[in-house]
This record gives structure tokens, C-alpha cells and sequence, in this order.
């Protein structure tokens, strides 16, 4: 973890063009939903229109070494997470006196709080929060993670705006008593062309795993979180594997690994030959078009599933359960179930593997369609330019 470095903006010259500086503020970034969008967004962003500026409050990361590919500068503070302290405020104080932006968009609680103080002490032109999650089930995580919603509740008068990239998020914090001042939903975006159907993905899969093309596939790729409930996961895939021999399960996050003595430990001794666990990947387009059924298992916290739209862009049949904006996501083209329920979620799976392979086609069809339509990543990106155009229009 390094200390602040950096050079300061370098603004394109032309035609009168002022561009409008953004500091991107993020707790960290690893390969969670927040990051990639986050990455999906600056890299896509005109950037004689706009220059960004990407800040981890902890260390570059994955993502962080990817934007510096593509030439987005990415500063690190070097805190380490659930030990606050003064030194990586002051640091971030610094950064902004030197750096003057336009707009300050933070990127999760702890970024909104820190993003927050040291916005107002270094006089920043615009405060920007983002919430990225809903009904958050505060228990499975630290105190001080409980005490930041606690104050950001308190003190969301104060930002400009506040981005929400769910309505169940909006509506959840509007219950936490989060101002509805200038609150805005931008839903995640999601590139089609790389998230599309592949129809050599399914043969390459079960090529690798060793199986036979008589194989039903179910995908589920998610971290290994609480969040995301793995275990409503695998008492559903032990309950659909006693119903239909032919049916294995394709698992793929951070964490979801064999190794993982947590994980081995939810799954059913009877499934475990049927259990392909594949841990972090970078061909998740592929390993989606390889599957018959995706699945989000969430139990709560979920505001926009990226791994839900970017299997429905692959033309993949999805069955969610009812967390965040997923059933909505889904609409008509998939199931939805209640959360925590593994008998539902079974069931849910055996009536779509129950159509046969054409009736499941023209249903991931209409998914892709629907992703089209309304989360296509350019068509996102250009509402975030101009919410950012407005929000340099409104007056202080």
C-alpha cells in the first residue's frame, strides 16, 4: 500500500471544451459488483468531456491495475479496513486541495462518510454518494460498518446528490432515514457484446468439467459472502439432485473454492461429485453462455445483481430470489422466489429445466432483449454524463 504520488489533471485542450475533473472515491477494489461498474463507467466516460481520478481508501487491487491499463490514474490511501484513523483522511484532505475537482463521487458507506469529511473540509465544488446495496443485514458485518450507516443516515443532508443504483435501495435507505434530497437511481450497466450467447461455450465447459452432454447445468457466480447465501444455495441443489441425476452445479467468486473449508462445509456429502467449484474467473462470459440455468441465491443487502443482467445477456434463463431490483431485472423472462427458501428455489430450477432446450432459448432471448433494451452499458453511461452535466448546472 502506497502513499498518495500522482500527477495532477492534465485537461484536454480544444474548442473551448472545459472538462469536468472527478475524484472517484471507493472503499477498495477488488472484483466486487461496485468496482466493476465503477471501472465500466470511467473507461467508458468521454474523456473530453470528463476527466477522472479513481482513489481506493485501501490498496490498487484488480480493478485498480486494470484502469491503469486503460489509462485512468488510480491512487491508493493505504488504510486498512475496520481500523479508522486520521491519516488517510488527511491524506484524501491533500489530494483534493490539490487536485480542485469538479465532483467528489464516493462509492459505498465508508467512502461516503470519508468522502464526506474530507469533501467539506477541502471545500469540493459538488459531494456525490453512491449507495450500492439494499435491505444490508447489518448483523453479519463489524460494528464500525454499523455505526457508518448509522451516520451517513445522519449527515445525507449534507452531499449534493445521492446515486442509487436500485429502487429497493432508494426506498430502503429512504427508511433508514436517508435524506430523499436529490436521490437518483442509476441502474448497472452491462456491455452486450461481451456478455453475449456463444453457442461452442457449452460444449467447451463440459469438455472441461468431464461431462457428458446429456448434463444439465446450473450456474451460480457470486463471492463467497453472507450476502449472497450458499447455503440456501446448496440445500436447493441437493434437493434438485435427488429429483434429476443428470443436473451439476457450476459455482465461480472470489472464495468459492474447494479449499474453502466454509464452503465444504455447507455442501451435502451425496452432491459433492456434482459440485464444480471454480473460484475466480476471467472468462465469466463464457462459463454463462456454457450454462442452461443462472441463478442469484441472495438472502439480502443485493441492489442490482450485475451477475443476473450479465447472464440474461448471455441469453441464460435466470432464476433470482426477491432481493433488491432482481425480480424486476428479470421481469417476464425468468422465476422469482422468496429469499432463504432452498424447496422454492428448487423447485424453481426443475420447471426450467423441465422445458426443453428451445423453450429455454427463446426465454434467454427475450432476457438478452431485456437487458438490451434497458441496461445496455453506453446507453447507462451517457445518463451518469448527464446527471454530472446538470449537477455542474445547479447552482451551490
Amino acid at each position: 500500500m502506497g502513499g498518495i504520488v500522482c500527477e495532477s489533471y492534465r485537461e484536454p485542450r480544444g474548442e473551448d471544451l472545459k472538462p469536468i475533473k472527478i475524484v472517484h472515491l471507493i472503499t477498495e477494489l477488488n472484483t466486487g459488483g461496485a468496482e466493476q461498474m465503477l471501472y465500466k463507467l470511467v473507461t467508458r466516460m468521454d474523456r473530453r468531456a470528463f476527466v477522472p481520478l479513481v482513489v481506493s481508501m485501501t490498496d490498487r487491487g484488480p480493478i485498480g491495475a486494470k484502469l491503469a491499463r486503460e489509462g485512468v490514474p488510480v491512487l491508493e490511501l493505504g488504510m486498512r479496513l475496520g481500523r479508522p484513523g486520521p491519516s488517510g483522511l488527511l491524506k484524501l484532505c491533500r489530494l483534493l486541495r490539490k487536485q480542485d475537482p469538479d465532483v467528489l463521487q464516493t462509492w459505498l458507506y465508508h467512502a461516503d462518510l470519508l468522502g464526506l469529511l474530507s469533501g467539506k473540509v477541502s471545500a469540493v465544488k459538488r459531494i456525490v454518494w453512491g449507495i450500492r446495496c439494499s435491505d444490508m443485514d447489518l448483523r453479519n458485518y463489524s460494528p464500525l460498518t454499523a455505526l457508518t450507516v448509522w451516520c451517513n443516515a445522519r449527515l445525507s443532508c449534507f452531499p449534493d446528490a445521492i446515486l442509487v443504483n436500485s429502487e429497493k435501495g432508494k426506498e430502503v435507505h429512504e427508511n433508514r432515514g436517508y435524506s430523499t434530497r436529490r436521490m437518483t437511481v442509476l441502474p448497472n450497466g452491462f456491455d452486450i457484446e461481451r456478455f453475449r450467447p456463444d453457442e461452442t461455450a457449452r460444449e467447451w465447459l463440459l469438455a472441461r468439467l468431464g461431462l457428458t452432454p446429456q448434463a444439465t447445468l446450473i450456474g451460480f457466480v457470486a463471492r463467497f459472502d453472507p450476502m449472497k447465501d450458499h447455503a440456501t444455495f446448496f440445500r436447493a441443489a441437493s434437493a434438485l439432485a435427488a429429483e434429476k441425476d443428470s443436473v451439476h452445479f457450476i459455482l465461480a467468486g472470489d472464495g468459492v473454492v474447494a479449499s474453502n473449508a466454509q464452503v465444504s462445509k455447507l455442501m451435502d456429502s451425496r452432491i459433492r461429485d456434482k459440485v464444480h467449484l471454480l473460484g475466480r474467473r476471467d472468462d465469466v462470459p463464457r462459463l454463462l453462455a456454457a450454462i442452461d440455468v443462472a441463478t442469484s441465491a441472495s438472502a439480502y443487502g443485493e441492489g442490482f445483481s450485475n451477475a443476473v443482467a450479465e447472464a440474461m445477456a448471455c441469453g441464460v434463463p435466470c432464476v433470482v430470489t426477491d432481493v433488491g431490483d432482481a425480480g424486476w431485472i428479470v421481469g417476464d423472462t425468468g422465476m422469482v422466489v422468496p429469499p432463504g427458501s432452498p424447496d422454492l428455489l428448487a423447485k424453481a430450477w426443475s420447471r426450467l429445466l423441465g422445458m426443453d432446450r428451445d423453450q429455454r432459448k427463446r426465454l434467454g432471448e427475450r432476457a438478452r432483449a431485456r437487458v438490451a433494451e434497458n441496461f445496455e452499458i453506453s446507453a447507462v453511461v451517457r445518463r451518469f454524463e448527464d446527471f454530472y452535466r446538470g449537477l455542474e448546472r445547479t447552482e451551490a
